[in-house]
């Protein structure tokens, strides 16, 4: 009897033992998921000896980088309405995208977790982030203007701005069709300066013309939402939207009612951008994202990222008009 009252008495601490672990498991998914929409990916703490970049870094400094990689986690800002860069699935709590792949994959080779954040574009390109974030991987173009507010990574990658119309639209074939029309925009974009005749691309940038005179500017919050407005018909709010390629392309795709005409109106050279006035001094962060960029490149991570997002292109490689 003894014998089995010892035995039945570790079989309940045993019990016992299993169901908190279970508990503990469970608050540790729900707690995944909660607040900012993080990617659910995990990495590594330069606090606690860490890996990739961090495992070098001396956390005890006071630099953007001593302490994301003393906090064990890369802030990411990106828009949630750009897809397929970068998107919010709200039925699956999880953010997806070609953007998203790239911050994940530059928050493990830093050694750290990425932590993404919903933010409104014009939100991101104003600058002065006042620390809220360490990062935007969202599709920024470099462009002399931005460069006074941000410390710009070399490209990640190449996109055609290009024209889209309505669908059963025949007479806009080109740029020259767009004088006197409706043009629709994200507000804050290359594609806003380039109709008002203001872009100044930054350094490596491929060259291009202006190519569109007297054209009715509108902008909207983001790219999508100009889609959105063109697709309500020829004429209707828009006459003709610009926006890169890639997402007119996963517009159409996802069944919107435009098509693309003419060829592409430049080359944008997109990159990941840092705060110029981060209060913790971003430059040896800005450093040690770039030379990962770089890793990307030479072995071919980008080029296959591109490949999967874009339907077998690979768009990390400059071209011009």
């Amino acid at each position: 009897m003894r014998k089995l009252r010892l035995r039945s008495f570790v079989l309940l601490l045993t019990v016992f033992a299993l169901v908190g672990a279970a508990c503990a498991s469970d608050d540790n998914a729900s707690n995944g998921g909660s607040t900012g929409g993080t990617t659910g990916s995990t990495g590594g703490s330069g606090a606690s000896g860490g890996s990739g970049v961090c495992a070098t870094v001396d956390t005890s400094g006071t630099d953007a980088l001593a302490s994301l990689c003393n906090s064990g986690t890369l802030r990411i800002a990106t828009d949630p309405k750009y897809k397929p860069q970068s998107w919010y699935d709200v039925q699956t709590s999880t953010w997806k995208g070609f953007d998203v792949d790239v911050a994940t994959e530059i928050a493990k080779r830093l050694g750290v977790s990425p932590e993404l954040q919903a933010q409104k574009w014009a939100v991101i390109t104003a600058g002065s982030w006042n620390d809220r974030w360490d990062v935007s991987v969202g599709s920024m173009t470099d462009t002399i203007d931005r460069e006074e507010l941000f410390d710009f990574t070399p490209a990640y990658y190449y996109t055609p701005a290009s024209m889209s119309v309505f669908k059963d639209n025949t007479t806009i074939t080109g740029p020259a069709d767009l004088t006197g029309k409706k043009i629709c925009v994200g507000v804050q974009t290359t594609y806003q300066d380039y109709v008002q005749g203001t872009l100044k691309l930054g350094s490596g940038a491929p060259p291009f013309q202006f190519q569109i005179t007297g054209g009715d500017l509108t902008t909207f919050d983001t790219d999508t939402d100009a889609l959105d407005n063109l697709a309500l018909g020829d004429g209707t709010r828009c006459d003709a939207a610009i926006s890169a390629q890639q997402t007119i392309q996963a517009y159409i795709d996802a069944g919107g009612p435009i098509k693309i005409v003419g060829d592409p109106l430049y080359y944008e050279p997109l990159c990941i951008a840092f705060d110029k006035n981060d209060p913790k001094d971003a430059q040896s962060l800005a450093d040690a994202v770039s030379q990962i960029v770089q890793d990307m490149h030479d072995d071919g991570t980008l080029s296959a990222l591109s490949k999967q997002w874009y339907g077998g292109v690979d768009w990390t490689v400059s071209a011009s008009v």
